[in-house]
């Protein structure tokens, strides 16, 4: 299978050695049925190996299930990996699938895998080993057959050490290891991702794209990237927001990237967040906000356009358009707000998608809108 295909067909962009070791090994072991683990740092992309391996596995015409481990409560992460019967807890009004049960002959993606709680690391244990389960409240096993795949950020090894995470799971899931490289070390990828990013961001929001002068480019592959491809995204769509020049310079990039300094190399991954999830939604409220603006200043210009056609008076260029709040006005928590409102309005209500479209873990939306009332 080429490589350059597979990089096309899912939207991987670059050509490191490393990135491209780490397909290489997705594609060789897709064929076959081994529990894969994909490791990496927070941001670097882990999402892609699991859908590459079933899209080019027997198994590509069964169900891909994806589940974040660490945005279920722990309280109810059994009810949905196993599914439950009816009156196995307060609220189970009816009997349930859970995601092993609805991916049967197909692949089952567990994301921060090391968020497991330790009873669910039994059950996980089980399925690996038998293929057999059963459902919350129930004394009857239920057999499956799915291809699981596990991501994390965290160093499981430690884990098993410290006590938190089974060392017989992590040997089963731990068959064929996958290694995703952080960006700092794919460093002749940064200025194509960046590139492509701010191209997206520019055609999704009708906006020109910003272009980078030289020195701009050298001060990109200079910094450390301690929240990899997510935080370049990040960046690349604050520049495009809030900067109105499209040519962008070194100085201007470098307003908008963090501690640690450039060409540091020496980074310790905790596997939190190293720039701010609410920082984060206030950028993607402040880019659609610019996209209304826009279309605003479109409609008012062909009304104007109109009205003097009719010979009337126009309005003002910059008198406030009724309904909208001056931006002075408009808080930090009325924008987060507003921002997640109109990701699950874009999503149908659905929080993983909407969580995607933020850029924010589930873990953190659901925070916001118990802490904001949404």
């Amino acid at each position: 299978m080429d490589i350059s295909s597979v990089k096309q067909r899912f939207g991987i962009i670059g050509s490191s050695e490393k990135m491209n070791a780490a397909l290489e090994i997705a594609l060789r072991v897709a064929p076959t049925d081994l529990s894969v683990l994909v490791t990496g740092e927070s941001g670097v992309g882990k999402e892609f190996f699991p859908q590459v391996i079933h899209a080019y596995s027997p198994r590509k015409h069964g169900k891909y299930v994806a589940v974040n481990c660490g945005a279920i409560p722990e309280g109810t992460i059994d009810s949905e990996l196993f599914g439950h019967e009816k009156g196995a807890f307060t609220g189970a009004l009816e009997a349930r699938k859970g995601y092993f049960e609805e991916a049967n002959g197909g692949t089952i993606f567990l994301d921060e895998v090391a968020e497991l709680p330790l009873a669910t690391q039994v059950r996980l244990l089980r399925v690996l080993q038998t293929g057999e389960f059963m459902r919350v409240g129930s004394a009857r096993t239920i057999k499956t057959d799915v291809r699981v795949v596990a991501a994390t950020n965290k160093n499981l090894p430690d884990a098993v050490s410290a006590g938190r995470f089974r060392e017989d799971l992590y040997y089963r899931l731990n068959t064929v290891p996958i290694a995703v490289p952080p960006l700092r070390e794919r460093r002749e990828d940064i200025f194509l991702l960046f590139r492509r990013f701010a191209e997206t961001i520019a055609t999704q929001y009708r906006m020109p794209a910003i272009t980078l002068d030289s020195d701009a480019r050298v001060a990109l592959e200079s910094y450390s990237w301690p929240g990899n491809v997510r935080q370049l995204k990040n960046v690349a769509e604050q520049i495009s927001a809030v900067e109105s020049t499209r040519f962008i310079t070194a100085p201007i990039v470098r307003k908008y990237l963090p501690a640690p300094e450039f060409g540091s190399s020496a980074i310790t991954h905790t596997g939190s967040q190293p720039f701010g999830d609410e920082r984060e939604i206030l950028f993607r409220f402040l880019i659609d906000m610019r996209a209304d603006i826009a279309d605003i200043r479109r409609t008012l210009d062909e009304l104007r356009r109109r009205s003097e056609d009719f010979g009337a008076t126009p309005s003002a260029p910059g008198e406030p358009v009724a309904g909208f709040l001056p931006v002075h006005e408009i808080s930090k928590d009325d924008a987060t707000r507003e921002a997640i409102v109109r990701a699950l309005q874009k999503t149908g209500g659905k929080r993983r998608e909407a969580a995607d479209l933020l850029y924010i873990s589930e873990r953190t939306l659901y925070r916001k809108i118990k802490e904001l009332g949404i």
